[in-house]
């Protein structure tokens, strides 16, 4: 199974009750909200779980303090082959995700991640984890601050610690103390 269809689901999830669609409505941070309105044609919980998972994979590429292009254009394809999102949906979604991530990351940060894990499956945690580690790997180097943080989100995504392992040792090229170590010892 490819990295995107792991992502998320082929199908939208169903349409809550409307009592449960206003519970979680009220659980929702205003973050996930306004990526939420940007994404009205799609089911509710639908839109939240990509609202939530287009923030969080804004937060790893803002570990760094900035968002390259290459990050912003590797989230937009995860949103597009695997949120289901049109190309304009993805750029809106990313887009308001980067500038809440900017704007109110200290704040929003648990919070949204902590919307996601009620909203999806541990398998649907683990492939945006997975998108994080791309993410923060698209320039072809993972920074201490960037590792850091996605620590903290596997931490926040509940995602077992062998898992991350593995991860990590699949992205172990892109780590900078790695490629430090490697090029100390070529000099």
């Amino acid at each position: 199974m490819s990295f995107f269809r792991q992502l998320f689901g082929p199908a939208p999830r169903s349409v809550p009750e409307p009592a449960q669609a206003e519970a979680a409505g009220a659980a929702d941070t205003a973050t996930v909200r306004k990526i939420v309105a940007r994404l009205e044609s799609l089911p509710p919980e639908r839109a939240r779980l990509i609202a939530s998972a287009a923030y969080v994979l804004a937060r790893a590429a803002q570990a760094d303090m900035s968002i390259s292009a290459e990050e912003t254009a590797l989230m937009e394809r995860v949103l597009v082959e695997r949120g289901g999102l049109g190309d304009a949906e993805a750029v809106i979604a990313v887009e308001v995700a980067r500038q809440q991530a900017r704007l109110f990351g200290s704040t929003e940060d648990y919070l949204v991640t902590r919307e996601f894990v009620r909203l999806a499956s541990p398998e649907e945690r683990l492939a945006v984890l997975r998108a994080c580690f791309f993410v923060a790997a698209a320039d072809a180097s993972i920074v201490a601050g960037e590792s850091a943080t996605l620590n903290q989100i596997a931490n926040e995504l509940q995602v077992p610690a062998e898992e991350l392992a593995a991860l990590r040792a699949e992205f172990r090229d892109q780590l900078s103390v790695i490629q430090a170590i490697r090029a100390a010892r070529g000099a």
